[in-house]
């Protein structure tokens, strides 16, 4: 065993305190920033109330895959990305109050319409107007290849639920975190020809109406009045304004829409064919998945639309998972109804 002379034990403290020194004021730093960066959650989070924006920036477009995607984007652009997805009948709008908040916390917030709605369009006359569950995954798939985003936070309802429950389950490496309303929404073809209990069924009256020939005439001429009746439904105590519902009517007016709609509800039922190219996907699907990444599911306490209890899907979420339950009369548009506690669980996902 070799012995340090005084001159090397000096230098051997002196080595010591500098590093000592460094890595407490590394820690001192990054503890600022970390409490810089809640901080600017925590006050933006307070500005965030339903009906506080009534707009976002220039919408952007962008070709990816079968589609030219029309989307708004708010952040940095080197920022952490969050991808938030809209539902049927709704629009971007639904996160007009959500996305300003992710942004002044430092995120790339990207919120596209769907195909079928607002100005995304399809690039070929010749594609089928698919709405099968598959084909709208793999939109925002072919969306994160043409941004360049590599993996982001998915936050989304309705259909955009569905859409990023499947990313989450079959690209997991594409899904930072979730965080999806109503829970797990993957469906089955197969599943969805079982009958159900005559009040459950009558739930879903508006996917039996669109079955129909009259129902597919019936939504095309009333597209609006539809829309209408469902956020009333779907939301019962949510007192939006005829602004808010005209602002987000602009969107069923795609000349894709009624085409997409009709087809995705006569798909769920084996009453439409789906493409060739998304049958692999679709067998995968129809096992029903676990998901894995870090993911909150949520509910409002007023949600008239159909929805499963949390507890029946509580087991297909294997990694890190909390539920929450939105109080206050929130209805099936959480976003727009309660844009403050959504933000939160993005926030929050991000960091189980």
């Amino acid at each position: 065993m070799s012995s340090f002379n005084n001159l090397d034990q000096i230098s051997q403290s002196r080595r010591g305190f500098f590093a000592a020194a460094t890595a407490g004021l590394a820690a001192a730093q990054l503890g600022m920033i970390r409490s810089s960066a809640a901080a600017q959650q925590t006050e933006a989070s307070a500005t965030s109330k339903a009906g506080s924006h009534t707009s976002f920036a220039a919408l952007k477009q962008i070709d990816a895959g079968a589609l030219n995607i029309s989307y708004a984007e708010d952040g940095p652009e080197n920022g952490p990305a969050v991808i938030l997805l809209h539902g049927w009948p709704y629009d971007i709008y639904s996160y007009v109050d959500v996305a300003p908040v992710l942004a002044k916390a430092g995120y790339r917030v990207i919120v596209p319409y769907l195909r079928g709605y607002g100005t995304t369009r399809f690039l070929s006359a010749e594609t089928p107007r698919n709405g099968q569950q598959a084909a709208l995954a793999s939109d925002i798939v072919d969306l994160m290849d043409a941004l360049k985003i590599d993996k982001a936070v998915l936050g989304a309802y309705d259909w955009g639920a569905r859409t990023a429950d499947i990313i989450a389950a079959i690209w997991p490496e594409r899904c930072k975190a979730l965080v999806s309303v109503s829970g797990y929404l993957i469906g089955n073809q197969e599943l969805n020809k079982i009958p159900l209990p005559p009040k459950a069924e009558l739930q879903w009256w508006y996917q039996f109406y669109f079955a129909t020939e009259r129902g597919a005439a019936g939504y095309a001429k009333y597209t609006r009045e539809f829309a209408r009746l469902i956020w009333e439904l779907a939301s019962p105590q949510w007192k939006f304004d005829d602004a808010t519902f005209a602002r987000s009517a602009t969107a069923f007016d795609s000349p894709d829409h009624a085409a997409i709609t009709i087809h995705n509800y006569r798909w769920r039922l084996g009453l439409a064919q789906g493409e060739p190219q998304f049958d692999a996907l679709e067998e995968k699907l129809a096992t029903f998945p676990s998901i894995g990444v870090p993911t909150i599911t949520i509910e409002g306490d007023a949600n008239g639309a159909p929805h499963p209890d949390p507890a029946a899907y509580a087991k297909r979420f294997t990694g890190k998972y909390e539920h929450r339950l939105f109080k206050g009369g929130i209805g099936h548009n959480a976003p727009q109804e309660a844009p403050q506690e959504f933000a939160k669980a993005v926030f929050d996902v991000d960091r189980l």
